[in-house]
Order: C-alpha cells, then structure tokens, then sequence
C-alpha cells in the first residue's frame, strides 16, 4: 500500500476539493489522512505519523476508514512535512470540503503541531453548491459509487468521489 499518491494532470471543471480522515469523531481527534483532489485531475494523498501527544483512537472510527494505528506508524509522514507538502501544492489557493465542520479543526490541528501558518484556504463545499447542484447531489454521488469498483473510504477517493460529483451536478446532461 502506498501512502502517497500524485497521479498527472487532467481538466476537470470542478473546484480542488480536501478531504481528511481522523482517529476519531469528536474532542481529542487529530488528522491521520489527508486528501487532496486537484482541479488538474491530479491528486495527493498522505498518511499522517500520530504525534507523540495525539493519542485518542476510536475503534468506530478505524471500521470507517479501515487504517490501524500502526498503518500510520509504518507509512506515515511526519505532520510537519504534510503540512510544508500542502502549502507547497495549494500556496495562495481555495479547497472545499464537504465536512468543513470537522475538516477545518483537523487541518488545524495539523498545521498547529507543524509550527506553520496555512498558506491556502479551505472553505465549505456548500459555498459554491447552486440549489440544482444540491437537489441532484445525494442520487449523483450514490450512481458515481455505484460505477466504481473497490472503492474504499479514504482521503484522496472521497476528495475525487465529492469532486466528480460537483462536476456532474454542474453539467446535468452529462451525468
């Protein structure tokens, strides 16, 4: 398994889009995965090495995202170089989230232990969503999943998987 992934360039039409995963849902949670899918069609993704004072694990939350602790003890990369990784690929620029509400205190919290002010911004997906685009979301989404095979709940696959969704809520005959 590799714990990164940039793949090349391809026009999407769509905005990028984060998305991370966490040891868990609520206080004391910290980022373990972040995902990135770029408005290239590029992507990056990276496993996040717990910091020695991160050590709330919910075992609920490991059965979403299915990565063990020791996954991120093997592949990940230390908090400082994720974060000097990001500011590098997204410097100046917007991401969306669908979970801004939770993905905003991860990046936080990650950018916070790195010592580093975030040099992008991350806004909620809603902002840019028109109703259309909001009425069609959750039947899109649904047949999107449903024309991939193995899909897995991780970073990088649900930052595209959100991202091809605004795509195709954006062009309604074309999807």
């Amino acid at each position: 398994m590799a714990p990164t992934d940039e793949t090349g360039p391809q026009s999407t039409n769509a905005p990028i889009v984060l998305d991370i995963e966490a040891s868990g849902f609520g206080l004391g949670s910290y980022p373990i995965e972040v995902g990135v899918a770029f408005d290239d069609g590029s992507k990056f993704c990276s496993l996040i090495l717990p910091a020695p004072d991160w050590s709330h694990w919910d075992e609920s939350a490991e059965k979403v995202h299915r990565i063990a602790r020791d996954l991120l003890e093997t592949y990940g990369k230390p908090p400082r170089e994720v974060a000097e990784r990001l500011n590098e690929l997204m410097a100046g620029r917007t991401a969306y989230s669908d979970g801004w509400v939770v993905d905003r205190p991860w990046l936080t919290t990650l950018f916070h232990h790195a010592g580093l002010e975030m040099r992008f911004g991350l806004s909620p997906l809603e902002m840019i969503l028109t109703e259309e685009q909001i009425a069609t979301w959750h039947d899109t989404k649904e047949r999107i999943l449903g024309e991939v095979e193995n899909h897995r709940h991780r970073a990088s696959f649900d930052a595209w998987i959100i991202q091809e969704t605004y795509r195709r809520t954006r062009q309604p005959a074309a999807a």
